[in-house]
């Protein structure tokens, strides 16, 4: 008799197929959040907030409860309601545009506070859903509807690196930037969610987790060119621990 697999189907996770593009990583990490929840124990208690694009798709997958907040204003949201709710344990869910373009402020100030939320990053480097605009992490010379002629420093500035301007802020407790494009990425990747939710359930401050993810239909690629292409963006966005005080 064959033993029992330890690879099981997440409890967190609906048995729900995903719509993502062929190729597109918000399933593998939506995966891997909940493996985390399931594992952390904090699914009765834990709340996700999403705003818009693609990852606002998260509520029809994971099974806690959400909350959809204003584009942008996913950690100004998580922040109200970890300060009503200190029980809970609060998480957005966000995309490079929602969390680093029109939420910025938002996103900086709830890290600089210390909020004691956790915040994940999708940095596809491109609006996915509204129609392959630039976004702030967009990188040198990549082609986009708003950049066809390819992304200029001099017109449109350079791409925020996100997870190195967090590790300068004493509210933050951890920063890292992951990849989820082979299965040792993956693995880190968990590894680095679970200290971005161990950083609020010890108190210790905001937690920050950035995931450099494939989007094949605005990088016109199919999904395997489009998974190596990740370790090109990891030559402008370097993985790794950025900041732990854990």
């Amino acid at each position: 008799m064959l033993k029992e697999s330890l690879f099981r189907f997440p409890k967190s996770l609906k048995r729900t197929n995903f719509h993502y593009c062929p190729g597109c990583h918000h399933s593998l990490v939506h995966r891997i959040l909940c493996e985390v929840i399931d594992e952390l124990n904090i699914k009765e208690r834990a709340i996700g907030i999403a705003s818009i694009g693609c990852a606002c798709f998260i509520y029809n997958y994971i099974d806690v409860d959400m909350v959809e907040a204003p584009h942008g204003r996913s950690c100004s949201v998580g922040t109200g309601i970890k300060r009503a709710r200190p029980d809970l344990i609060v998480f957005t869910y966000q995309g490079d545009g929602d969390f680093a373009a029109i939420g910025l402020g938002d996103s900086l100030h709830a890290a600089s506070r210390g909020e004691r939320i956790t915040a994940i990053m999708i940095n596809n480097t491109v609006y996915g859903m509204t129609g392959g605009q630039a976004s702030p992490t967009t990188i040198i010379g990549q082609k986009t509807t708003t950049t066809p002629f390819g992304r200029k420093p001099e017109e449109h500035g350079y791409p925020l690196k996100v997870a190195e301007i967090l590790s300068n802020f004493e509210g933050v407790a951890y920063a890292a930037r992951v990849a989820v494009n082979n299965p040792k990425r993956v693995i880190e990747a968990k590894k680095a969610i679970t200290k971005a939710f161990l950083a609020q359930l010890e108190n210790k401050g905001y937690g920050y987790v950035e995931v450099l993810s494939a989007c094949p239909i605005n990088w016109k690629m199919d999904p395997v060119s489009a998974t190596k292409y990740v370790d090109k963006l990891t030559e402008i966005f370097p993985l790794g621990v950025f900041r732990e005080t854990l």
